[in-house]
C-alpha cells in the first residue's frame, strides 16, 4: 500500500511551485504599500470620524461640539493612525511576504498572489486595523459607543478599499526580486 505524503498548512502543495531561490520581495516594497495605503485610509478615516461624531455622537452622549472640534477630534484620530497604522501595515506586510499559501510563480518568476490569499490578507489586516481605530477612538472621544461606531462602519469602507489596494499591489513587480525558476 502506497502511503500519501501530508499536504502542508502553509505552502505550495507542489514542489515546482516551491523552487529553491523564491523570488524576493525588498522592504522598501513593504514601505511603498504602507504610505500608499496610508494616504488612502487616513483620508476615509477623517471623513468617516467627522461624519459618525456629527450624526451619532449625540446619539451616544458626546455633548454638542461645534463643527470645528468635531474636525478636530476626527483629525486626531486621523493623524494618531498615521503612526500606529503605519507600524502594524508594515509587520503585517512582512509576515505575509514570508508565506507563500496560495501564491504561484509566473513565467518570469514573479510571484502571484491568488484572490484567497488577496480575501485572507484583508480580513486579518482588518481585524488588526479596526481595533487600533476602536482604541483610538475611545482615547479621543470618552465614548466606547462611538468608537465601536467607528471602527465598525470603517471595516465595510477599507476592506473595499483594502481588496483593490492589495490587487493593483499584485500587478506591480518594483521591489520584486525574481529568483531562478
Amino acid at each position: 500500500m502506497r502511503e500519501h505524503p501530508e499536504h502542508p498548512i502553509f505552502g505550495p502543495e507542489d514542489p515546482r511551485l516551491d523552487p529553491p531561490n523564491p523570488p524576493e520581495i525588498r522592504p522598501a516594497r513593504s514601505i511603498a504599500k504602507a504610505i500608499s495605503w496610508r494616504v488612502v485610509v487616513t483620508l476615509d478615516t477623517l471623513l468617516l470620524s467627522f461624519v459618525i461624531l456629527s450624526l451619532l455622537g449625540p446619539f451616544f452622549g458626546l455633548e454638542e461640539a461645534s463643527a470645528a472640534d468635531r474636525v478636530k477630534t476626527a483629525a486626531f484620530i486621523a493623524l494618531t493612525e498615521v503612526a500606529t497604522k503605519m507600524t502594524l501595515y508594515y509587520l503585517h506586510e512582512r509576515f505575509w511576504s514570508r508565506l507563500h499559501w496560495d501564491r504561484t510563480l509566473d513565467e518570469e518568476g514573479h510571484h502571484r498572489d491568488g484572490r484567497r490569499r488577496s480575501a485572507t490578507k484583508t480580513a486579518t489586516w482588518r481585524v488588526l486595523a479596526s481595533a487600533d481605530t476602536m482604541v483610538l477612538g475611545l482615547v479621543f472621544t470618552g465614548s466606547l459607543a462611538t468608537a465601536i461606531s467607528i471602527g465598525g462602519f470603517e471595516v465595510i469602507t477599507k476592506l473595499v478599499l483594502y481588496f483593490f489596494h492589495e490587487r493593483y499591489w499584485a500587478r506591480v513587480r518594483w521591489g520584486i526580486i525574481p529568483g531562478s525558476a
